[in-house]
């Protein structure tokens, strides 16, 4: 067991190591600007994804109307994650609509849409891309294997390459979110 964990661990770290890339340094430059202009211009983050993406996407959330490193104004962001929402539409009108149809309810010009998918494959959030882009909505994909259907939708993207698996795409696509947060609350509060 101890050589498997620490091939696991080595596989995480060489997730993790993609974002050091000049790709990514500039994908969490460009992410964390585009979340401080949005919040300077008083508008808000949608974010959405599936299964343990949906709870990443919680987190996120979670990390702008709470805290993250200091004590700071609530900053406007809202995951998708509603399950009366997600249901209603879901039974109405099929599971591929529920992200498309909260951003319609939510989304205005100018809002940021954020997607999380590993695969890019998903119907729902490949549709949530769509809907944000017909709403005037900046738009920015996690994505991983390859990037899938969503690959160069987005108007921002990172993708986390040599994966089959989620789990370490998810644990890269996190530590992404944590400093481009960082990284905002650095230019919009002067916090070290």
């Amino acid at each position: 067991m101890k050589k498997q964990i620490e091939h696991s661990v080595t596989q995480a770290v060489e997730a993790i190591e993609q974002l050091a890339s000049p790709e990514g340094v500039q994908f969490i430059e460009t992410c964390a600007r585009w979340l401080a202009d949005c919040f300077e211009r008083d508008k808000k983050v949608l974010i959405a994804g599936n299964g343990g993406s949906l709870c990443d996407a919680s987190h996120f959330a979670e990390e702008l109307t709470g805290f993250f490193r200091s004590h700071r104004r609530a900053l406007p962001a809202l995951a998708l994650n509603d399950p009366g929402h997600l249901t209603c539409v879901a039974n109405d009108v099929g599971f591929e609509h529920v992200f498309a149809r909260a951003i319609e309810a939510h989304g205005l010009p100018g809002d940021l849409f954020i997607g999380l998918t590993t695969s890019g494959n998903s119907a729902n959030i490949i549709s949530a891309f769509k809907r944000a882009k017909e709403l005037g909505l900046k738009t920015i994909a996690f994505l991983g294997k390859g990037g899938g259907k969503l690959k160069e939708v987005a108007d921002l993207e990172l993708c986390i390459e040599g994966f089959t698996s989620s789990d370490r795409i998810q644990e890269a696509h996190m530590t992404a979110i944590h400093i481009a947060i960082e990284m905002m609350e650095r230019r919009l509060f002067d916090v070290s």
